[in-house]
């Protein structure tokens, strides 16, 4: 008769693999979003962003979930928060 092998040795290859998934794919993606919540609730007037639609602008009005955005002279628009995708600079009043 053959020796039985232990259960724990087939559920190895599973836990393995969880745990390559756990470092490349889930940690990482969780590092993105802290940051850009943090990014988000940063924001501040005279900032200048741009959205995830690539609309370029320079924030006018901070509200609770939005932001009015400036685009050109006479022309402002409002989107929400999680839609900018990046400050690229910090205009100081």
């Amino acid at each position: 008769m053959a020796a039985q092998a232990n259960p724990l040795f087939n559920l190895l290859p599973v836990v393995l693999i969880f745990v390559v998934f756990y470092f490349l794919l889930i940690r990482p993606q969780k590092k993105a979003q802290d940051e850009h919540k943090k990014m988000i609730a940063a924001l501040k007037k005279n900032d200048e962003v741009i959205t995830s639609g690539g609309i370029h602008g320079t924030i006018a009005n901070v509200k609770d979930t939005s932001v009015t955005l400036k685009v050109d002279d006479n022309v402002k628009i409002e989107v929400q928060k999680n839609c900018i995708s990046t400050v690229k600079r910090k205009v100081s009043e």
